[in-house]
Formats: C-alpha cells, structure tokens, sequence
C-alpha cells in the first residue's frame, strides 16, 4: 500500500501529544513499561523526558515533531510492515518517521527484546 497526499498530510498534522497516550497504553497492556517507550523514542529521536513533555505540553504536530529530532543514524534499519505499509517504500520522510515510531512501539508491545529494537547496525 502507496501512502496518498492526502494521508501524508494527515500524518505530519497529527500531534505528537494525540497518539502519545495511545502508544503508552499499548505497552503498558503488554507487560512493558513507560520508561521503556522513552528508551525506545529517545534512541530514534534523541529525545529526554523533560524534552518529550515540552513537546506534549507544546501540541506539537509530527511534522515540528521530527524537524526537531535528532534521528539516530541506524533508523534506516527499522523496515517491514506497519498499518499496512512496508516503511522501506514510504517516500515521504514525515510519513516514514511516523512509520518508525509507530514500528518500535509496536516491536516493544510484542514483547522483542530492547537490544533487537534498539538498531546498532
């Protein structure tokens, strides 16, 4: 599946602080912790807690969101399917890191091992 324009725009406006909650939630009820999701967006965006709540605090859109990101270097590493996209094949950058995020939570919900998600090439 080939992510639109229209999709694309959808998910550089979301905010961060929307879905936030949501991907605690995932985790939690998976047996994981908070202070793990935050390894996990600290490693792709470089990102500390006080900097997460400014952002949350913020409203920031996903788009502000990553333009302050520091990527790791490794994300590139992150690829396979999530929602019905392969991240490889995902054009727009936003979108992609999007995808990024969206896959690391998911791989620390299904119980993968920190060392396995957090990519050092």
């Amino acid at each position: 599946m080939k992510p639109t324009p229209e999709h694309n725009k959808r998910m550089a406006n979301m905010t961060f602080a929307s879905v936030y909650p949501h991907y605690i939630t995932k985790v939690e009820k998976k047996g994981r912790t908070k202070e793990e999701l935050h390894l996990v967006i600290n490693w792709l965006t470089g990102f500390d807690e006080k900097k997460l709540q400014e952002l949350i605090d913020e409203k920031v859109t996903f788009e502000t969101f990553f333009k302050r990101a520091n990527l790791n270097p490794n994300a590139h590493l992150i690829t396979g399917v999530i929602c019905g996209y392969r991240i490889e094949e995902i054009e727009n950058q936003i979108t992609k890191k999007v995808r990024y995020l969206d896959k690391l939570v998911d791989e620390l919900a299904k119980g993968k091992k920190m060392e396995k998600i957090i990519r050092e090439g």
